[in-house]
């Protein structure tokens, strides 16, 4: 069976994976813009440095170069700091730079500017040029320069590194509040999202009860106070349960008529045929009882499924069970028959009172007629939500295919007793026009059950 698809759920999953798309999109937005902003402010110190040892180089009298004003952040004094600048030839020599000064805190590793960053600033002398490098365990970030001293053969290379552990480590520490924030409004969003959808839902919820209200007979219109959306639906539903009631007793004038029309004539022809004896009027006489049978079933059927399709019916269980039980026990009295009766308070029936009256009496009369004096009728809710009422007898009951055979129409349980053989028939289509079930079994009392299922309201037991 396919499960049924929550339309709420859809609602917020939608919405949920939408708003979870847009916070992880802004997350990575943001995150990559602030790691922008920090290299940008590293690069632009890198590069104030590398300007300062421009302005300060020099050459002394033996021609070698030096630095006698050099960047003032106490940084570059101490060993292995982490910031390091060095000033170099750069020579048209297989080693590519020659001899050079350098700031205290290189100590005595080499810092040495990868081959791709002496290519971008050999091809691009006078401009500041970028590079991340590794020195022993350090991740630096080396800014270069390509200068001309006066009176000076060679050009001189200008780096300042720096170690970037620090801007990712502020990088990180943004990047787990961002997450943490970003969690906080997607939690916000989803709680929101919730409640915007159980609040856009609602009126379509009050609309069901509503509609359930109607058909357990507790109010008989939609209130068509709703929001503009729904204002035309609560309408037109109102209309069509009016039109639905209005079919109904249609239909109901429409049978009465017809039976007021075909019982006359019926009668006259039973009449007259009793009064002449003869072949032609045995004939008249048995053509016209099975037409009466016919009418008076058929009748019957459309009657219960006009009922059967009305909204609104409710009848409760306990009160009729009451009347018939004593109703029969009065009536067969004479014969010996004891009928008893036990039932669940407040059972409700989703239907008319009559074809409650009709389900129980026909099955309990049956009993009574066939039976062996012992009739016991109970009632009670089960767990599909339905109402079960059995009806059973102590007399010598049915067995396999005349378990069958007795709520077709027509069939007869004893030729001997009066009857129509319509009454079962009419038991099992009025049960199945309700959607209910009427089935035939062995008693435990040793004579026949029958065993009715009926919808019940939902404020039954």
């Amino acid at each position: 069976m396919r499960s049924r698809r929550s339309l709420a759920g859809r609602l917020v999953a939608v919405a949920a994976i939408w708003s979870a798309l847009v916070l992880v999109a802004t997350g990575y937005g943001l995150s990559a813009l602030f790691r922008n902003s920090v290299f940008e402010a590293f690069d632009r110190e890198l590069t104030v440095s590398v300007d300062a040892l421009a302005a300060t180089i020099e050459t002394d009298e033996q021609g070698q170069l030096r630095v006698p004003r050099a960047p003032t952040d106490p940084r570059f004094v101490r060993p292995l700091s982490g910031h390091y600048w060095r000033v170099v030839d750069v020579t048209a020599g297989p080693k590519l730079l020659g001899q050079g000064v350098s700031s205290r805190s290189v100590w005595d590793e080499p810092f040495e500017p990868p081959m791709v960053l002496l290519e971008q600033v050999l091809a691009q002398p006078g401009t500041t040029q970028t590079l991340e490098m590794n020195r022993n365990k350090e991740r630096l970030r080396v800014a270069a320069r390509l200068v001309q001293l006066p009176s000076r053969n060679s050009q001189t290379l200008l780096l300042v590194g720096a170690d970037i552990g620090e801007a990712v480590a502020a990088g990180d520490r943004f990047n787990l509040a961002l997450s943490l924030g970003l969690l906080a409004l997607a939690l916000g969003l989803l709680g929101a999202i919730f409640l915007q959808v159980q609040l856009g839902l609602e009126p379509l919820r009050r609309m069901g009860r509503e509609l359930a209200m109607i058909r357990n007979g507790e109010r008989d219109r939609l209130d068509e106070d709703a929001p503009r959306e729904l204002a035309p639906l609560a309408g037109e539903l109102n209309a069509l349960i009016s039109h639905n009631q209005e079919v109904v007793e249609r239909a109901r004038t429409h049978v009465g008529n017809l039976a007021h029309a075909l019982k006359t004539p019926l009668s006259v022809l039973l009449n007259e045929s009793r009064q002449n004896k003869g072949e032609f009027e045995d004939l008249v006489a048995r053509q016209a009882q099975a037409m009466t049978r016919q009418v008076e079933h058929y009748l019957k059927r459309a009657s219960a499924a006009a009922r059967a399709e009305s909204l609104g019916a409710r009848t409760p269980v306990g009160p009729v069970i009451e009347d018939v039980s004593r109703t029969l026990g009065r009536l067969f009295k004479a014969e010996g028959v004891k009928v008893t009766a036990k039932f669940e308070d407040n059972l409700v029936f989703r239907g008319e009172k009559e074809d409650l009256e009709d389900l129980i009496g026909n099955l309990s009369e049956n009993a009574c007629k066939y039976g062996g004096g012992l009739v016991e009728i109970d009632a009670r809710m089960v767990a599909t939500g339905q109402i079960e009422i059995t009806i059973e007898d102590d007399g010598e009951g049915l067995e396999g295919d005349a378990l069958v055979a007795a709520v077709k129409r027509g069939a007869r349980l004893d030729e001997t007793l009066p009857g129509s053989g319509l009454g079962l028939s009419i038991c099992d289509e009025l049960a199945r026009a309700y959607g209910g079930s009427l089935k035939l079994d062995r008693s435990d009392l040793g004579g026949l059950r029958a065993r009715l299922l009926l919808p019940a309201t939902e404020n039954s037991v």
